[in-house]
């Protein structure tokens, strides 16, 4: 059975864009991303998102899942857990390595859980 793919529109629209700000995002206090290349994505009535750029993560304190999710606006996204000391947090950052073309944007990035990551925009 093939999955249904949807595209963003005026009844649900997307829109990616560069947040052009220094982001930090930090789990028990460490850090695990600091970048001034995120983009944030707004998707209809939820929360925006902000989307950080793959080579600004440090991937040593994440381990990937086997946890898969399925977007019919912006494809399949991969999992990892968060394994920073004696901070665990399973499944709390996600990334869609192959995105649809609505989002294409956001290939590379990853997303954190904002109830287990701590993501702020600081002033420098």
């Amino acid at each position: 059975m093939s999955k249904q793919v949807l595209i963003p529109n005026e009844k649900h629209p997307i829109t990616v864009t560069a947040t052009g700000e220094h982001v930090v995002a930090t789990v028990g206090g460490r850090v695990i991303a600091d970048t001034r290349e995120a983009l944030t994505l707004q998707e209809s009535t939820y929360p925006a998102v902000r989307y950080i750029p793959r080579k600004d993560v440090d991937f040593t304190l994440l381990e990937r899942s086997e946890h898969e999710t399925y977007c019919p606006y912006k494809g399949d996204a991969s999992y990892y857990s968060i394994r920073a000391g004696e901070t665990s947090a399973d499944n709390a950052v996600w990334t869609y390595e192959t995105p649809y073309d609505a989002v294409a944007e956001i290939k590379e990035y990853v997303a954190f859980y904002p109830n287990v990551v701590d993501v702020q925009v600081r002033e420098d």
